[in-house]
């Protein structure tokens, strides 16, 4: 047991407050996504110019995480840092709403990306510094995937949609606005900064991040970053349009659909990142990779109901669980746990370039040229080899590793 660190009941409220906050963010984040059937037409978007918007965001996001998880490390201070992302990613949420023209709506994406990319990486810094190492996989879990997907994925378009229907989707902007300025005064009062005695780990030199770069394990979850990422961007950018366009559903079954991601995620932030803190990071990782092909398998060729269609899109999102596993608990696991904000910004910010920026650009063009199914197919093949680059990680639990070693005393003995 890690000592040193506050009270449980304030460990849980810190966890709580951060993933409501990365919640309301991704609310943010992919009302884009969810309103771009109104959107597109309106603004005469091409599927290219669609991907560009992903790809946009996700760049200045990669860069924000880079610089700002370094900055937080370096000079210790992490709760303005938050406070100050979130007010500036609602702003941006009302300048996409005043958006006449694809320039404008990308300028307005690309300081949204820049305005939260930062966040999460100090977040898992905090909860590495405040939360007890048993369960540090849980409460990164929690923290980046709860609020995340039951507000951005499962509440998101169940909300944008019908004020979409009824007012309009720039009125919906600015409706996805509001709750973070409340978000953000709650953690300015709530949030305690950790203190030194809480982030520093004893005389132990810091690694560099050269150091631990050098890692295979963090090495190895940048690659699983670039793919898994991709797989999410391009579910997000291209499967509304899908299910509408060429599946023919209407905007509310749609709508029910993508919420569906976000109950099965906001489950798997619990389910997945505790199962990983008891059977280990790698097969957690491999396993609901492997899952992930049933998704866009279902959404491609299912033709029964749409609740069995639900119940396959359910499960086959599941792989979102290990998001925080790959972007912030095995890097941290790895190599110093001081690092955190920096790793997941280098982790997270790896997959946003390659993945995040790249990936919805091709699938765009791949969608122009050859249809929209062609989009579900990379996605197919991106959590396959997900699964593939993870049987060379390393386990970190603690709880695993310790059942190890006394096994292994055991048998020594």
């Amino acid at each position: 047991m890690t000592t040193g660190r506050r009270s449980a009941g304030y460990q849980m409220l810190l966890v709580g407050l951060l993933s409501l906050n990365f919640g309301i963010l991704f609310f943010d984040r992919n009302a884009l996504n969810f309103l771009m059937p109104f959107v597109q037409p309106d603004l005469k978007l091409s599927d290219t110019q669609v991907g560009l918007l992903s790809s946009g965001l996700s760049l200045t996001w990669a860069i924000a995480g880079f610089m700002v998880g370094r900055i937080s490390d370096k000079l210790g201070s992490r709760k303005p840092v938050i406070v100050i992302a979130t007010i500036a990613f609602c702003l941006c949420s009302v300048v996409s709403g005043l958006a006449h023209s694809f320039l404008m709506l990308l300028g307005a994406r690309i300081l949204m990306g820049l305005a939260e990319g930062g966040v999460m990486p100090v977040s898992h810094s905090i909860i590495a510094a405040e939360v007890d190492e048993e369960r540090r996989g849980l409460a990164m879990g929690v923290g980046q995937n709860l609020g995340s997907n039951v507000l951005g994925s499962a509440v998101a378009p169940l909300v944008l949609v019908p004020v979409a229907m009824a007012y309009g989707w720039r009125d919906a902007f600015y409706l996805a606005a509001i709750p973070g300025l409340i978000s953000a005064a709650i953690i300015w009062f709530f949030v305690k900064e950790p203190s030194p005695d809480e982030v520093s780990h004893g005389d132990a030199p810091k690694a560099t991040l050269a150091e631990a770069f050098a890692d295979q394990n963090v090495r190895l979850c940048a690659v699983i970053s670039v793919l898994l990422v991709s797989y999410l961007v391009c579910c997000w950018a291209f499967m509304p349009l899908y299910l509408t366009k060429e599946r023919g559903f209407d905007p509310d079954t749609t709508a029910w659909l993508m919420a569906t991601l976000g109950i099965s995620a906001g489950i798997g932030s619990f389910a997945v990142s505790a199962l990983s803190d008891y059977i280990g990071r790698k097969p957690s990782i491999i396993g609901f990779s492997l899952l992930g092909v049933i998704l866009p398998l279902g959404a491609m060729f299912f033709t029964g109901s749409t609740w069995v269609l639900a119940a396959i899109f359910f499960f086959g999102w599941a792989l979102n669980g290990v998001f925080p596993i790959f972007m912030a608990t095995i890097p941290s696991e790895s190599v110093d746990p001081r690092l955190t904000a920096s790793l997941t910004g280098i982790v997270m910010g790896i997959g946003e370039v390659l993945g995040g920026v790249l990936s919805p650009f091709a699938a765009g063009g791949l969608s122009d040229i050859y249809g929209r199914s062609a989009v579900l197919w990379m996605m197919l093949g991106l959590t396959l080899l997900a699964a593939l680059v993870g049987i060379g990680l390393r386990e970190t639990a603690p709880r695993v590793l310790a059942a190890r070693n006394k096994g292994g005393a055991t048998v020594t003995a």
